[in-house]
């Protein structure tokens, strides 16, 4: 599991208007490429009567599974900068589909190019990106009376407090980033005067914005 990576903050769309052209821009997660290829299919069942939907994904921890396709645009002026958007926000696990319905003026290859590249770079802004940091739950179990002065630190520490378990003893949840587990185990048992019983438990994900 990678330590943190950015992808796509959900689904969503956003459109703009290019010399009388609509491009519509559809942005979702996935997490394998059946799920990607499902996002393009049932996009481009919504919008049939389209001129094109062009698509690109990249998929995997490494980016092993990257995917282009013009849908009928001129070869490499749709699907391969849209794919340059992704890969330049160093996003992973994400698949865009820009849906174009031809206004009447043909915008030629660079033109295209920036059309389809700009479609992606705004409907991404638009619906958001997250940073995912992988976190390490940390149990601190603790006597009553070590409460009140845990919380308050925990509070204004760098940690972010996860839950409160309030039973014989209180158990405290704690997110720490997999590098700093021994870094707070040091520190909450200086906090409590070596009176704390601290463990490892599962790992997850948590979001945060950033663009």
């Amino acid at each position: 599991m990678l330590p943190h990576y950015y992808t796509v903050k959900g689904s969503g769309e956003h459109e703009i208007i290019i010399q009388k052209s609509r491009f519509i821009c559809h942005v979702s997660r996935a997490v394998s490429e059946e799920e990607a290829q499902a996002f393009i299919q049932n996009i481009k069942k919504q919008h049939m009567n389209a001129n094109h939907n062009c698509s690109a994904y990249m998929i995997g921890e490494h980016d092993l599974i990257q995917k282009a396709n013009d849908d009928g645009e001129p070869s490499g002026t749709a699907g391969v900068p849209m794919l340059e958007v992704l890969k330049k926000r160093q996003l992973k696990d994400t698949v865009v589909v820009v849906t174009r319905y031809f206004g009447g003026i043909k915008l030629g290859a660079g033109g295209l190019i920036r059309a389809y590249g700009k479609s992606v770079s705004e409907g991404l802004n638009a619906i958001g990106v997250v940073e995912r940091r992988l976190m390490r739950v940390m149990q601190t179990v603790i006597d009553y009376t070590w409460l009140g002065k845990a919380e308050n630190e925990l509070r204004s520490s760098v940690y972010q407090l996860k839950d409160l378990h309030y039973l014989e003893d209180v158990q405290i949840e704690t997110y720490v980033e997999e590098e700093n587990k021994q870094e707070f185990i040091d520190w909450m048992t200086e906090l409590t005067n070596g009176q704390s019983t601290i463990s490892e438990g599962s790992v997850t994900y948590l979001e945060k914005d950033v663009r």
